[in-house]
């Protein structure tokens, strides 16, 4: 799968700067709502939060994949953000979170759901990758670095 796909420049963000694991939630609640037409910000984030009682999705060494299905949605939606700082949570290593990337899916598609966080976990689990994100100094580049054919990302 083609991650550009799902994921647009303008719902890659770097280096932003939020205090908590809700407020980063209802951030991507606003960037993703209106990708989705007919899709409040309130279902995305009641989604997004519904998951996150179910346990954490913070995999650990500092990288969350917060992810929801939506009912009204005709599409998946992703989101990648780097924090300028990193949040507490209550990822399985018990480690602050800095590498996010939130995935939003159409109800009746589990099976692409579950493909597709697979595709961002094996990525994310890829150091030289992660230490990319790290390093992106603006949205841009982050994007590229995530997305870019033959790049660590995709090893």
């Amino acid at each position: 799968m083609d991650l550009r796909d799902i994921l647009s420049p303008d719902c890659t963000r770097s280096a932003v700067r939020d205090t908590s694991k809700k407020k980063l939630l209802e951030v991507i609640s606003q960037m993703v709502a209106p990708k989705l037409g007919g899709v409040s910000r309130d279902d995305v984030f009641d989604s997004l939060l519904q998951r996150e009682r179910l346990g954490s999705t913070g995999i650990g060494l500092g990288i969350a994949i917060p992810h929801g299905r939506l009912a009204n949605a005709n599409h998946p939606v992703a989101v990648l953000i780097t924090l300028a700082q990193p949040i507490e949570f209550d990822a399985i290593d018990n480690q602050p979170v800095d590498i996010v990337f939130a995935l939003l899916v159409p109800q009746n598609d589990p099976e692409t759901h579950l493909k597709t966080l697979s595709e961002v976990a094996a990525r994310l689990n890829n150091r030289e990758c992660c230490r990319k994100l790290r390093q992106a100094s603006d949205d841009a580049t982050l994007y590229e670095v995530f997305t870019e054919a033959g790049a660590e990302c995709n090893s």
